[in-house]
């Protein structure tokens, strides 16, 4: 069960368990972000709430972020995702790129690409500019965050968020894919003194089973880093 939220006239939130994606509209386009876990109809209930032209950008390639991904011809998603996309994933999908810096216009409704990688390669977070808000994907947000894998880098993420928080007059709420929402500004830098202490060994991790892999639990004050090292 997939429920679907208004945000204001022009956002829509949907709760799956676990897991949440964002619906956009602008004057001339909607967009997806995200298409969930358990929703591979996520493009039909878009529908259900707009019949502007709708698109996909997905913020990275986790399987809890791509579930309704099969229903478009293709997605936005930043090039460095591509590996897990295609290769991890199984995912057929074209992809078309986005970049740092890239600006996707929905008419009146301008959203900003901000690369954040650590989490995965090409983790993307999505500014909108007219409602000051920023969509973060995974790796900002009150619960846990994978840092398990070979392609997840606490260090690159650390240096991520810092960037970030040079930018924080920008946006005055943010939108997690996973646990509290909405969340406010100031948990980027609190999450990245969490990750210091994690880097710098601060931290005793807990074990705990994680997709049947033994993983540690690097339980911190505003968050849980779950790494393999």
């Amino acid at each position: 069960m997939t429920d679907i939220i208004k945000i204001n006239e022009q956002t829509w939130r949907f709760e799956e368990e676990g897991v949440r994606f964002f619906l956009l509209t602008g004057k001339n386009q909607a967009l997806l972000i995200d298409s969930g876990m358990m929703t591979p109809n996520a493009r039909e209930l878009a529908e259900s709430v707009t019949d502007l032209p709708l698109q996909l950008l997905n913020t990275h390639a986790d399987r809890d972020h791509i579930a309704g991904n099969a229903a478009f011809d293709w997605c936005w998603m930043h090039p460095s995702e591509g590996i897990v996309y295609h290769n991890i994933q199984k995912n057929p999908g074209a992809m078309r790129f986005v970049w740092e810096g890239d600006v996707l216009d929905l008419g009146e409704r301008e959203l900003e690409i901000i690369h954040l990688p650590g989490h995965t390669p090409g983790s993307i977070a999505v500014l909108d500019r007219k409602y000051r808000a920023l969509i973060s994907g995974d790796p900002i947000q009150t619960g846990n965050i994978y840092m398990f894998g070979l392609h997840r880098d606490l260090p690159s993420y650390v240096a991520s968020l810092e960037r970030l928080a040079a930018r924080m007059d920008e946006f005055d709420a943010i939108y997690p894919s996973h646990a509290a929402f909405p969340v406010t500004p100031d948990l980027i830098p609190a999450l990245i003194a969490d990750a210091r202490q994690v880097l710098n060994g601060e931290i005793e991790p807990e074990m705990r089973e994680v997709h049947g892999q033994q993983i540690k639990a690097c339980v911190c004050a505003h968050a849980t880093f779950l790494i393999n090292r």
